[in-house]
């Protein structure tokens, strides 16, 4: 036969661990605020700083080489510089540069490439 102190203790114990329950999960963080919106608009990147002058670093790899200028790419809410690099010409097709071009109200970058 249970006895009242064991019931009541029981109860007691019983809620104790639910009240420490509803404490952890009262105390989860929320994290930061959201950012303000930038001069693109929400969610949209600015328009691109002007590219920096760079040249070719060091001499090219083979005669087929061909310098890729660097340019700005849109990481994590921010611009990053990309530095050029050597990449080898084909025989066929023209290269066109990249360039960030804005469609829409909103910047997008298009990549290099051969024709």
């Amino acid at each position: 036969m249970l006895n009242r102190r064991g019931l009541l203790g029981g109860a007691l114990a019983a809620l104790a661990g639910t009240a420490s329950l509803s404490t952890i999960a009262e105390a989860q963080p929320y994290g930061p605020p959201p950012r303000p919106p930038g001069p693109g608009g929400p969610g949209r990147p600015p328009p691109p700083p002007p590219p920096r002058r760079e040249g070719p670093h060091g001499r090219a790899p083979s005669r087929t080489a061909v310098w890729q200028p660097g340019h700005w790419s849109w990481r994590r809410g921010n611009y990053v510089w990309v530095s050029g690099r050597w990449i080898e010409r084909r025989r066929r097709g023209n290269w066109h540069e990249g360039r960030w071009v804005e469609r829409r109200g909103r910047w997008v970058w298009v990549e290099p490439g051969w024709n």
